[in-house]
């Protein structure tokens, strides 16, 4: 063989190896990093078990089976690498047209990333597998660049950014940027297949987050800017953050759209008391730092975005299991005084003198949604008894559903009113440790549950409390349940 031969076949192996390395990167994001990590750093990467777990999830992304991703896990774990610097440089690979969004609490941190894909992207080994992605000459800005296909990236900060310096007044950093943003989000087209993604990595920073005002600006800008301007629903939003309060965007957008997200919580003592990642903590150093800020561990490290403030109700009783029993479960419904509240529906069992809650609905929509899924519930669940509160409509309410029941051939379920007249505020505090000792909840009720889990688990014993219909739900089935088994009970037809 000569020295032709020898240089053919050399070619002929390593086009083959390319080409072998191309097709595992684009079937797994964590592949795609590993290869990418050893190109850029000349060294192997260290395997942690948690970021294999972010790689799984993204990889659901690029396949269409997920549009809204949360990820919640501690700072200083790679999450920026994996879900915004490899996700978006996978993406082009993808899609060399895909374009993407990329929004962080500050423009720098944004910025930074952006040109840190793009750095992927220019690397050696990237371009040999995908010479495709090719960076438009003269498409040098951090802020805005594109592929010679008609993809990019575009990169801001989440709420804005502040202009004003010195003396005088400042720029509102409400409208600054909105329009150049509107445009970015405009631009972006799907098209088929993966089309691009908004990538929302740490929207507000750790200092911040007891601000209700920079809160609030995050998401408003959220609401109104990026999440309404996304009119494909194809088109996925991915938020990275670690959890820093109850109402950050991550509570924010659980809160408005139950079940709409997928979570990817990491918290990093998992259930089983192993540390998430002992190359970056060990249980025992974890353990210090809970003991140096328990609040903020519980936050940043487990995920759980206690408020500072004090807490009406400690942690409910859980179940994994429904004792076995006889009993046949009940409704009660609280219908929205306003069109701000949320319908409280919750149907639970009477076993042993407990509540043990089954099912759920917390929700702002219409009536016209709400009785027929509160008449599914009752079907579901084989309930004898629905009790609705009569004020602001609710006999209406239940009228409807009662309806939607007989027609469905439910001739079980029946119907009851009742009328509040004590101050909700008053019962619901009164009766707390008693509620809290009452009922007994399913085991992972708050992903079953988000906006319901949120306003129980966070209202207030002491300052202005938003919402309240989960509390004074529970603290109705309290006081009718306890008056019930007094024999004192009265329904009102």
């Amino acid at each position: 063989m000569n020295e032709l031969d020898l240089q053919q076949l050399y070619h002929a192996a390593h086009a083959a190896e390319i080409e072998l390395n191309r097709r595992e990167c684009l079937e797994s994001t964590f592949a795609f990093r590993k290869t990418m990590f050893q190109a850029l750093h000349k060294r192997r990467m260290v395997e942690w078990e948690h970021q294999r777990r972010i790689c799984e999830v993204l990889d659901k992304v690029y396949a269409g089976e997920i549009t809204r991703l949360i990820i919640n896990v501690a700072p200083r774990y790679g999450k920026t690498d994996v879900a915004v610097k490899d996700f978006i440089a996978k993406g082009l690979a993808h899609n060399p047209a895909a374009k993407f969004i990329h929004l962080s609490y500050s423009d720098d941190l944004a910025l930074d990333n952006s040109e840190d894909v793009r750095e992927i992207v220019k690397n050696e080994t990237y371009q040999e597998m995908f010479p495709g992605v090719e960076v438009k000459k003269g498409s040098d800005s951090k802020k805005k660049w594109y592929t010679t296909a008609g993809g990019g990236v575009y990169a801001t900060a989440a709420a804005g950014q502040v202009t004003g310096f010195g003396a005088g007044q400042v720029d509102d950093p409400d409208q600054e940027g909105d329009a150049e943003l509107e445009d970015a989000l405009a631009w972006m087209d799907p098209g088929e297949g993966f089309g691009g993604a908004i990538v929302i990595d740490d929207p507000i920073k750790p200092e911040d987050a007891e601000s209700e005002q920079i809160r609030e600006r995050v998401n408003k800008r959220f609401d109104s800017t990026i999440r309404s301007r996304v009119n494909s629903r194809r088109t996925p939003i991915v938020i990275i953050m670690q959890r820093l309060h109850p109402r950050d965007l991550a509570g924010h957008v659980m809160a408005i759209e139950p079940g709409e997200w997928v979570i990817l919580s990491l918290p990093s003592i998992q259930e089983d008391g192993t540390a998430l990642c002992p190359d970056k903590h060990t249980v025992e150093e974890l353990r210090k730092l809970e003991k140096i800020d328990k609040v903020t561990f519980e936050r940043q490290h487990m995920q759980n975005p206690k408020p500072r403030e004090g807490l009406l109700y400690k942690d409910f009783r859980t179940y994994g299991t429904l004792p076995e029993s006889r009993t046949s479960s009940r409704i009660f419904v609280d219908v929205a005084d306003t069109g701000d509240d949320s319908l409280c529906a919750i149907d639970y069992k009477i076993i042993n003198d407990l509540a043990y809650v089954i099912d759920v609905i917390h929700t702002k929509e219409r009536a016209e949604e709400t009785e027929v899924s509160t008449a599914q519930m009752a079907g579901r669940h084989n309930s004898e008894l629905c009790r609705v509160e009569s004020n602001n409509g609710g006999r209406f309410f239940g009228r409807n559903v009662e309806k939607i029941c007989r027609a469905a051939k439910n001739y079980r379920t029946r119907f009851e009113y009742f009328s509040q007249r004590k101050n909700k505020e008053t019962r619901i505090l009164s009766n707390a440790s008693a509620v809290n000792n009452f009922f007994i909840m399913p085991q992972g009720w708050e992903t079953l549950w988000p906006s319901f889990y949120q306003e129980v688990s966070w209202y207030m014993a002491v300052g202005k409390n938003v919402h309240d219909d989960g509390p004074d739900t529970l603290t109705a089935i309290y006081e009718h349940e306890t008056i019930r088994s007094k024999g004192g009970y009265k329904r009102k037809n």
